[in-house]
C-alpha cells in the first residue's frame, strides 16, 4: 500500500503521524512511505531519519494526498486539506465529528473512508484515545496551575500551597483516562481535590488507588453547584464515545465560582462540558466569561509534541500495519475494534453517534 504523511497545519500542532521507527515497519512490510517535507520536524524527527527508515520525502501535501492510498495524519483535516482528499482514500486519524457539523459534511462529500482514531474500541476501552488522554489530563493540571498565577489573571493560588496555607481545591468532572491522570496530577502537587463521575463501580475504584488528598463523589448538577464556591481548578473530563460531551456547567452556574477561577476542558474535542467553552489555540489559549478563565485548546498534547508523538504512534501502528496488509474492508471485516472505527464510508456515516448528533 502507498501510505502518505501530511505535515500537521493545525495552529500550533506539532505532532506527526508517523515517526520513523514506525516506517521502517510499514516498510519492513512491503508498502511504500511518502512524508511531507519537515512532517516531523517539529516532534524531533528530521528528513533524514525518515529517508533512512525507506521513506520518501516530497515536498507539498498536495503531493501526498495525490500518491496516497492511505492518509495517517493526527488531527481532523482542515478547511484547506477538504480539496486534497479523494474519493476511496483511506483517512486514518483523529476526526471528533461530533463536534463539528462542517466537517463531517465535508467529509461526506469528499466520498473518502474516514476510520477516527477516538472511535476505535478494543474490550470496552478505546486504545487510540488513551495515550493522548494521558497526556492531555496531566497536561491540563499544568496548564490550569499556570493560569491560577496572578499574572495570568488567576486568584494567585499556589496548587499545593505550602506549610500554614491550604492548597487549592481541584474538581475533576470525569474518572475516565483524563481525570484519572489529572487528579494524580493535581494530588502529587499537593492539591485538594474531588473526582466527580457518573459510575459507583469507578467511583470505587478511584477511592481505593488514589492519594489521601483525592475524594470521590457522585456526578450531579447539585453536587458540582455545591463544590463550586470553594472551587479554584476545575478540569472537564467527560467522553461519550463518538457523541458530543454532555454540559455539566451551566453559564448560570459560572457565578458561584470566584473571579480568577479557572477552567480547563479537556472535552473541547467533543464539543466541550462547560456551557460557555470555545475552542482555542495555543496562540491564544484562554478567555474570559464572567470573570472565570476559560482553558480551551483543542489539541492540547500538540505542545508537547515529542512525548505526545511517540506515545500516539505507540498506539496507532499496529492498526496502520493491519489496514496497510489487508486493506480497509479486509481489516475491518476481521478485527471488530478496527470497525468501530469507520465513521463516514464513501459518502455514508457509518457510526450511530454521529449521525445522532445531526440527525442523519
Amino acid at each position: 500500500m502507498i501510505i502518505g504523511v501530511p505535515k500537521e497545519i493545525k495552529n500550533n500542532e506539532n505532532r506527526v503521524a508517523l515517526t520513523p521507527a514506525g516506517t521502517q515497519i510499514l516498510t519492513a512490510n512491503g508498502h511504500i512511505v511518502y512524508i511531507e517535507n519537515n512532517a516531523g520536524a517539529n516532534s524531533g524527527f528530521p528528513n533524514d531519519k525518515y529517508i533512512a527508515a525507506g521513506a520518501k520525502i516530497l515536498n507539498t501535501a498536495k503531493e501526498v494526498f495525490d500518491i496516497a492510498e492511505m492518509i495517517i495524519k493526527v488531527k481532523e483535516p482542515i478547511e484547506q486539506e477538504y480539496s486534497l482528499i479523494r474519493p476511496n482514500q483511506l483517512l486514518f486519524t483523529y476526526f471528533h465529528f461530533a463536534a463539528d457539523e462542517k466537517l463531517t459534511r465535508a467529509m461526506i462529500k469528499t466520498d473518502a473512508v474516514c476510520l477516527a482514531y477516538e472511535t476505535v474500541e478494543y474490550s470496552h476501552t478505546l486504545p487510540l484515545l488513551v495515550p493522548m488522554s494521558e497526556v492531555a489530563g496531566r497536561m491540563s493540571i499544568q496548564q490550569g496551575a499556570k493560569y491560577l498565577e496572578k499574572p495570568q489573571g488567576g486568584k494567585g493560588i499556589l496548587l499545593g500551597g505550602v506549610p500554614g496555607v491550604k492548597p487549592a481545591n481541584v474538581l475533576v468532572l470525569g474518572g475516565g483516562i483524563v481525570g484519572t491522570h489529572a487528579a494524580v496530577m493535581a494530588a502529587g502537587l499537593g492539591a485538594h481535590v474531588t473526582i466527580a463521575d457518573i459510575s459507583l463501580p469507578r467511583l470505587r475504584y478511584l477511592s481505593e488507588i488514589m492519594p489521601a488528598n483525592v475524594d470521590t463523589l457522585v456526578s450531579s448538577q447539585y453536587n458540582i453547584s455545591e463544590l463550586l464556591p470553594t472551587t479554584d481548578l476545575v478540569i472537564g473530563a467527560v467522553l461519550i464515545p463518538g457523541a458530543k460531551a454532555p454540559h455539566l456547567i451551566t453559564r448560570d452556574m459560572l457565578k458561584l465560582l470566584k473571579p480568577g477561577s479557572v477552567l480547563v476542558d479537556v472535552a473541547i474535542d467533543q464539543g466541550g462540558c462547560f456551557e460557555t467553552s470555545h475552542p482555542t489555540t495555543h496562540a491564544n489559549p484562554i478567555y474570559e466569561v464572567d470573570g472565570v478563565i476559560h482553558y480551551c485548546v483543542a489539541n492540547i498534547p500538540g505542545a508537547v509534541p515529542y512525548t505526545s508523538t511517540l506515545a500516539l504512534t505507540n498506539a496507532t501502528l499496529p492498526y496502520a500495519v493491519k489496514l496497510a496488509n489487508l486493506g480497509w474492508e479486509r481489516a475491518c471485516e476481521l478485527y471488530d475494534d478496527l470497525h468501530k472505527g469507520l465513521n463516514i464510508v464513501n459518502g455514508k456515516v457509518v457510526c450511530k453517534a454521529v449521525a445522532d448528533t445531526f440527525g442523519f
